[in-house]
């Protein structure tokens, strides 16, 4: 089997959590771009492995039942929606399925029930922060390619997958609430009239390089333009533009980076009008988000999740509770009405300062925030120092949690232990790490993330009796 040969009469029988359906030839797992379980397909190979084959669907035989038509223009090159094909409803049961699958094969574990999935009021417009690229590489279509036309290379949107140089122009997002793509939309249109150069991530020149636009639910609204060159004129008069084009604008913001790469936590970022800041609304709490605080991308569902972690602990007023991860201080201070004392640990030290101040803009005063590696901050001096926890809540990144944290973990035996993770199979690793001294009591999974394969899960761990 080769590229370009065709599969005939494949039938779909599964999705992959990576988002790619599967279908079976002659015992070879073939891995299948837009398809759908249920779908008969004829299948063009586009990749060989050792082990698999990967393909896209080439003629349609058998449609299924799961499969809805997608709303975007962009389906398909884009690769932030991969599962607009597939109807919510399946949406919602292939990621629980993939949680139960890795939580049972990867931990080993006996499990309890999995509990029914907990959905997303809204599947689109239900980001508060996306980040687009400027880019003199447009990625160009077969026909564009093909074409004779003088063709616009410049471009504004998102990266191709597996390709960092090209950028795939983008008209509209449905991911973000307006006026999301009409701030875009000028921004693109304003530096090609003034012929502004776009960034080329190869060579290292071009003055328009990032765009990141954040929203809340209070309606305040953050635009943070980055620039690779410095040319105060020119980044003086697309300020002074957009302050007075989008009045709604509460937080304007620049930066001038000329790093390789995007990242920008290292950088000054200067606001040019309005609040350094936008405020979110979480029940009764207000939250300060600055250009670089982390905040859920999804305002509406992290308040969902925030309810179920207080939920699984069940506070009864009096406990001590670690929050690791804690990043801006969200989860600490929204439990801490409930309990005696929350200590929050976070790697980046801006975030903890973010924490402190929504503390105190909340009156909160039994909140404790300490920056730090947390598997060099946790241990039993660490403790000592601020008092044996009763519960725990850990919220780590996809790569779950080190090892000398869980060892820690195991030694200091809090009652309750909730883990939160959006990777299935790391947070399975790390709940067969601590099963010697945890049991597993409760698991739910919440969809933060619609029209796309990713997972969150909240775990209940309570210590072994």
């Amino acid at each position: 089997m080769k590229y370009g040969d065709i599969v005939e009469n494949l039938e779909i029988t599964g999705i992959s959590s990576e988002g790619k359906s599967i279908g079976r030839h002659d015992g070879l797992v073939v891995f299948v771009k837009d398809g759908v379980p249920g779908d008969v397909a004829d299948v063009m190979i586009t990749h060989k492995r050792r082990r698999f084959v990967e393909g896209q669907v080439h003629k349609l035989h058998t449609t299924s039942s799961n499969r809805s038509e997608p709303f975007c223009e962009h389906f398909g090159t884009c690769g932030g929606c991969k599962w607009q094909h597939l109807s919510y409803e399946a949406q919602l049961t292939y990621k629980q399925d993939h949680v139960a699958e890795n939580l049972t094969k990867i931990s080993g574990l006996e499990l309890p029930q999995i509990q029914t999935i907990i959905a997303s009021d809204k599947t689109t417009h239900y980001r508060n922060k996306l980040e687009y690229t400027f880019s003199n590489k447009r990625w160009l279509t077969k026909e564009e390619i093909g074409s004779d036309s003088v063709l616009e290379r410049n471009a504004l949107g998102f990266h191709i997958p597996k390709r960092f140089d090209k950028i795939l122009d983008i008209n509209t997002c449905h991911l973000q609430a307006d006026p999301s793509n009409e701030i875009r939309l000028v921004i693109k249109d304003y530096a090609l009239k003034k012929g502004l150069t776009f960034f080329d991530i190869r060579e290292q020149h071009g003055l328009m390089r990032n765009l990141i636009i954040r929203t809340s639910t209070t309606g305040d609204l953050m635009v943070i333009v980055q620039f690779f060159e410095t040319a105060d004129q020119t980044i003086e008069k697309l300020m002074s533009f957009l302050k007075v084009e989008f009045p709604q604008i509460t937080s304007l913001n620049y930066i001038i980076n000329q790093k390789k790469n995007e990242t920008f936590h290292d950088q000054e970022v200067i606001c040019y009008h309005g609040l350094p800041y936008i405020q979110e609304k979480m029940g009764a709490l207000t939250f300060r988000i600055g250009p670089k605080s982390f905040y859920q991308t999804n305002s509406e569902q992290a308040h969902k999740l925030y309810q179920l972690v207080e939920k699984m602990a069940d506070f009864d007023g009096d406990e001590v509770v670690y929050d690791l991860y804690t990043g801006t201080g969200t989860i600490a201070n929204f439990v801490a009405g409930k309990v005696k004392k929350v200590v929050g640990v976070e790697y980046v030290p801006e975030a903890i300062e973010d924490a402190k101040v929504n503390s105190e803009i909340n009156e909160i005063g039994n909140t404790a925030f300490f920056a730090g590696d947390i598997k060099d901050v946790l241990n039993k001096a660490f403790v000592k120092a601020h008092g044996q926890p009763d519960v725990v809540i850990a919220d780590p990144p996809r790569a779950g949690m080190h090892a000398d944290v869980i060892e820690v973990l195991n030694q200091i035996k809090p009652a309750k232990l909730v883990y939160v993770s959006c990777n299935p199979a790391t947070q399975a690793r790390d709940i067969e790490l601590l099963s010697g001294a945890f049991e597993v009591v409760e698991i739910q999974p919440v969809d933060m993330f619609p029209q796309t394969q990713h997972v969150e899960c909240a775990i209940l761990l309570e210590l072994r009796k």
